[in-house]
């Protein structure tokens, strides 16, 4: 709105009762109040407010619907008074309805390569132009229509293999478009529940993790571990025990690739999540998670994904494998112990329970020794035990060292003030 030559009086109604401004796309809740477009959508869609600002009543269905003669009111009044410096809104481009959105949902399921391509494209660009779109078609049922058509990839031939089936390529990218639209949803945490519901003729998990796999683009590869690892912040404990080696493989190559950023902390979060349950410790040792954490440390800037990777090696290191493959790893003890006050407080308290886990469970101690005082490891404990730091923290580096203390007092490596330090 221009700034008005003349005082011109507004009429109410023509306001929105969020921003009290006048309405450009008045559109009408189910509760029957009249907000303006943008106003009700940041409210509801990027707030994430569930109530209508006026009624307080919660808002069940989302779909807002133009008032349309409420804007035609609006524009004539605007042309009555352009004189006075009132600009005329120009009319809305029409936002997409639920019916539309079903349309496109039924034409993916298609049997046509082309129709469904052409479908599931209009879908991306749907869920990718607003977090209402995202709401309204979660709340259609988008999950029912897309998941399906994942399973497709679970019995094509790995991506570059020759495959006699005709529209294989089509098919793949099928997969693709409705992985890539899942991930956009951002499903709530009821729509990521309904997943594995919707989900019981066949593994999610597994089909995913083919796609990691076998997924044409590393885009692809990485919205399927992102969306994993939204779905394991809801899933149950026997969705979290009955992960298959080939999982953990998967997920150790998307590190080892190095896809994206995103796709790296992704990754280090659902290992840390699953970690825990089960047997996954080992199951993560045995893709060879370890050299490929400890690889990922020493080239690290981001100290978030620093943090996130000492967390899962402090997981894996309290199993005898990941121990065992920690010391196996030339710069493992140098690396863990380097990071000690270099990345955050809680990953300093994580790097020293990995040396605690090594020093105390590891069987031969003796290599163990010998390694921790080459390598300067013995020295950062004993700075831990000098520095402010958490109790925890220190009662762990004095326990290392009181354990191994007749030995490393012996070193020609070690001063005897340094020696003074801790208690025999």
């Amino acid at each position: 709105m221009g700034d008005l030559e003349h005082d011109v009086e507004i009429p109410r109604y023509f306001l929105c009762p969020i921003s009290l401004e006048i309405m450009k796309d008045p559109v009408t809740l189910s509760t029957g109040i009249t907000y303006d477009r943008d106003s009700i959508e940041k409210w509801l869609f990027t707030q994430k407010n569930d109530v209508c600002p006026v009624t307080k009543q919660v808002v069940v269905d989302i779909e807002l619907t133009p008032n349309h003669t409420l804007r035609r009111l609006i524009q004539s009044w605007c042309t009555l008074n352009a004189s006075s410096g009132v600009e005329r809104f120009p009319t809305p481009r029409p936002s997409i309805s639920r019916p539309e959105i079903v349309k496109f949902l039924k034409g993916s399921t298609s049997r046509s390569p082309q129709m469904q391509m052409s479908n599931l494209k209009r879908l991306k660009e749907i869920v990718m132009e607003n977090e209402k779109n995202k709401r309204l078609m979660e709340s259609v049922g988008a999950v029912d229509y897309l998941v399906p058509i994942l399973n497709n990839v679970t019995s094509s031939s790995p991506v570059g293999e020759v495959s006699g089936v005709d529209g294989f390529e089509q098919t793949n990218t099928g997969a693709d478009e409705a992985l890539a639209i899942l991930y956009h949803l951002k499903l709530s945490p009821t729509g990521l529940k309904s997943l594995f519901i919707n989900t019981r003729d066949f593994d999610l998990v597994e089909t995913l993790t083919s796609m990691m796999q076998r997924a044409a683009s590393y885009e692809s590869r990485a919205y399927a571990v992102m969306l994993l690892k939204s779905i394991f912040v809801v899933a149950e404990p026997k969705q979290m025990t009955s992960l298959s080696p080939r999982f953990f493989t998967e997920l150790v190559q998307i590190l080892v690739d190095q896809i994206s950023e995103k796709a790296t902390k992704a990754t280090l979060k659902l290992l840390i999540n699953v970690c825990p349950w089960g047997r996954n410790r080992i199951r993560g040792a045995e893709a060879g998670a370890v050299p490929v954490l400890i690889d990922t440390l020493l080239d690290c800037p981001q100290k978030r994904v620093a943090e996130m990777a000492i967390m899962v090696l402090d997981q894996i290191c309290q199993c005898a494998e990941g121990r065992a493959d920690l010391l196996k790893h030339g710069g493992g003890l140098a690396v863990v112990s380097k990071k000690i006050f270099r990345v955050s407080s809680g990953a300093s308290e994580r790097a020293v329970r990995i040396l605690y886990s090594v020093a105390m469970f590891s069987g031969n101690s003796h290599v163990v020794q010998e390694e921790m005082m080459q390598l300067g490891v013995v020295k950062k404990l004993l700075l831990v035990l000098q520095v402010d730091c958490g109790s925890k923290m220190k009662e762990k580096a004095r326990e290392i060292l009181k354990m191994h203390s007749r030995v490393w007092k012996k070193s020609p490596c070690m001063s005897h003030d340094s020696i003074d330090l801790y208690p025999s």
